[in-house]
Formats: structure tokens, sequence, C-alpha cells
């Protein structure tokens, strides 16, 4: 017996527990994050030790190291210029320390391939716990809507409903996020049992409730991501395609009745029109820097100015308001603040880590893509026989589809989204490639 082989008789289920406790981590915030994270890496390389270090290192993580080496590189450069100037931006060496840390990501990235690849975690506790606790949120924000507050006490305010994640309105972007596991519970984990004819009653069921979750979170993009990602996985998914009637009455249905019965629901989502529509003017017009401008547009537009000031490398992690307030032609009877950030992975990354880490990230991203959804989709492969993958791919193909507006990437409940479902998703595809070759 080999040694890996030994090891996970015993430690298995410790682990698989660490990581199906994410979707719990991010309800409870950033510390229980980071704790998780911690405790997934420790415990790994204590279990593992060496055995971690010995995995085959592909293209894609060569420019994943690639991408995290720019980081420190950038960040010691922007640092070096802030001391030299007597800048106390945000304290001496501070993008450096910020820029190592962030390093975390890159060790729960490597981790959970390994973990994945050489069969160590049981996703099916990672997929019952995603589906306890977004059916947990889900039914939350409707005590929430019905009783004025959550069952922790959190009160509603304004038109979005926070559900457990009181002052932090990110109950819906949650949901988006975790529901997809939940369709997929069931067929891929529990096919020995005779639910084929329950699954016409059960996925419209959760539709239902994550649909209309979303919708009284007051969460717009997770609501259109949500659906996005159904309509990919209906229209690539042969086995879907019979829901799609279904999906499309069940959808017009809630949303018909949710609009019409509720004011601020439809306050919402008129404001949501009236948004997009007035900043596709101003966008046809080019006038991005109008002071009647939408504040959404003047955030997207601050970006450009700040990414010139340091165009090849960036301006370092997190430093973006500092460079926004010291760009080229901004007037200085403005009253707009600049944003932490410019409210857009790819934009972000461009002035965090310049040109060059955009062509690193694009690279990264387009690997994954050919990797497992054209490899899944498109080409022969154990892939396309693999239904666990499913849910991975289109949440990954959602998070980070261009067209939205976002959070941070660098901080830290995005950061561990996009490397969780990035470490499994490779991990995956990589032991079904070994599967292929023994074949």
């Amino acid at each position: 017996m080999s040694f890996i082989s030994r090891i996970t008789l015993t430690k298995e289920n410790y682990l698989s527990l660490l990581l199906a406790f994410f979707p719990i981590s991010f309800i409870a915030g950033n510390m229980i994050i980071n704790i998780n994270i911690i405790l997934l890496i420790i415990s790994t390389l204590i279990i593992f030790k060496n055995n971690l270090f010995k995995i085959n290192f592909y293209f894609l993580d060569k420019l994943i190291l690639a991408y995290f080496t720019l980081i420190l590189i950038t960040a010691i450069i922007n640092d070096y210029y802030f001391f030299s100037e007597n800048l106390s931006w945000k304290g001496n060496f501070s993008t450096i320390i910020k820029s190592i840390f962030f390093f975390r990501y890159l060790l729960l990235y490597f981790v959970l391939r390994f973990l994945i690849e050489k069969d160590v975690v049981n996703l099916k506790i990672f997929f019952i716990f995603s589906t306890v606790s977004v059916l947990f949120v889900s039914f939350d924000i409707f005590y929430q809507f019905l009783n004025g507050k959550d069952i922790f006490g959190f009160v509603s305010t304004g038109r979005k409903l926070s559900g457990p994640f009181g002052d932090e309105l990110i109950a819906g972007g949650y949901i988006q996020r975790f529901s997809l596991f939940a369709f997929f519970l069931l067929p891929v984990f529990f096919s020995e049992f005779n639910f084929k004819k329950f699954y016409k009653f059960i996925i419209p069921i959760l539709f239902i409730i994550f649909f209309t979750a979303l919708i009284l979170s007051g969460n717009r993009m997770p609501t259109i991501m949500f659906l996005f990602a159904i309509i990919l996985i209906l229209i690539f998914q042969k086995q879907t395609r019979k829901f799609f009637l279904p999906f499309l009455i069940i959808f017009s249905l809630i949303f018909s009745i949710l609009f019409q019965a509720n004011e601020q629901v439809r306050n919402n989502f008129h404001n949501f029109y009236n948004q997009v529509s007035k900043i596709s003017v101003f966008v046809i017009n080019k006038n991005f820097f109008d002071d009647k401008s939408p504040q959404y547009l003047k955030e997207f537009s601050t970006f450009y100015q700040t990414w010139l000031m340091n165009k090849y490398i960036g301006g370092g992690v997190k430093n973006f308001r500092y460079y926004c307030h010291k760009r080229p032609g901004i007037k200085k009877d403005s009253k707009f603040i600049c944003n932490m950030h410019p409210h857009n992975y790819y934009l972000e990354i461009l002035t965090e880590t310049g040109i060059i880490g955009m062509i690193l990230i694009l690279c990264v991203l387009f690997n994954i893509i050919y990797l497992s959804f054209i490899k899944k989709y498109f080409l022969n492969s154990n892939l396309s026989k693999d239904n666990l993958i499913i849910p991975f791919v289109f949440l990954f193909i959602v998070e980070i589809f261009p067209l939205k507006s976002t959070g941070s990437f660098f901080t830290t409940g995005n950061s561990t989204y996009i490397f969780l479902i990035m470490g499994i998703l490779i991990g995956i595809v990589r032991k079904n490639n070994f599967i292929e070759k023994i074949n």
C-alpha cells in the first residue's frame, strides 16, 4: 500500500471536513475564512510533508507562480518609491507585507490541486455543506423579508436583505456562488438511489428557492450571473436540456409575481434598468468624465488614468486609491472620491499589476478554460463523462466573466473563492488526465 493510500485512510475525513467548511466560513466572515485556509494548508503540509511538493508542475502552474512573483516584484518597486519619497501611504513596506500574505492563495491552490488530484478528499461532503449552507441563507432571507429581521436579529434596511451577513449586503453573491452544488448533489453522489423520478420536482423547487432569495436579496448582478450560469448549463449539458422550458416558465412567473407584488423589488430593478440605460448613453457619447455621469461609470473611468501611471507592472496590491488621487488631469474642484478599487477584476489587475500581470492572468484563464470547458464539451476526453466537474466549470466561467461589476480581486472573500474553485477544478482535470493515461 502506497504512502498516500495509508495516510488517507485515517486523515481523509478530517481534510474533507476542512474543505467542506469553506461555505460556512464565508458566512462567518474573513477571520474564519483565513483560519480555514491556514488549517487546511498546515494540516496538508504536516500529513503529507514533502509529497505535496513532488507533484508535477505544468505550464498553468508556472504561469500562476509567475503572476505571484510579479505581485511581489511590483510590491518591492512601489514600496521603494513610497519610502524614497517619504510617503507614508499605509505605513512602510505595507505593499510588500500584503503581497507576502497574498501568497497564502498560491499555497491554497496547490494544496487543493494535490488533495483532489490524489483523491484524498471526498467532495461529497463539500457538496452537502454547500447545499445546506445556501439553503440556510435563502430561508434566512425569507424570514428576514417576512419579519423585518433575520434569525440572528439583523434588521433589513433599504432595498437589500443581508440575511446572516449583517451589515454586509452580499447574501445574493453567496447564493449565486454556492447554489449550483445543490443541483448536482443527488445526480452526482447519490445516483445509486432511485431519485431520477424526483428530479423533475427537486430541480424546479431548488430553482424557485434560490431565484426568489436572490431577487429578495436585492443583489442584481448576482441574480443575472445565476441565470447566466443556469442558461450555460442548459445549453451545454444535454441531460439538463429537458429543464429548459420549466426554467423559462418558473423564471417568468417568479419574477413577474415579485415585481408586481413588492414595491422594493420593483424599484430595485427599475433603478437597475435606469442605471444601465444612463451608463449606455454616456458610453456611446464617450462622456466618461462628465460630472453628471453615473457613480459607477466614474469609478470605472478613473481606472484608465490611474493605470497609465504604472502601466507595465502596476502600482501594487491595494494601492489603487493612492494612485487614483495622484492621477494626472484630475479636477481640483471635483467632489468625486476615488474608491478602493475600480469595481472590475480586469481593470483592477491592470492597475495593480500592469500589462504584464494582465497578460499572465489572461494566459492562466484561457489555459483553465481549455483544460476544463473545451476538453469536456468539444474534445474527446475522460472529462466528457465527468459530471462532478460541471458546477466548477460554470462557476469559474461566471466568476471571470469580464462584463460585470465586481468586488476587489485581492480581498479575502473573492481571492479565496477564486482559488478554491481553481484548485478543485484543476485537481479534477489532472486526476482525469492521469486516468486517461492509464487507460
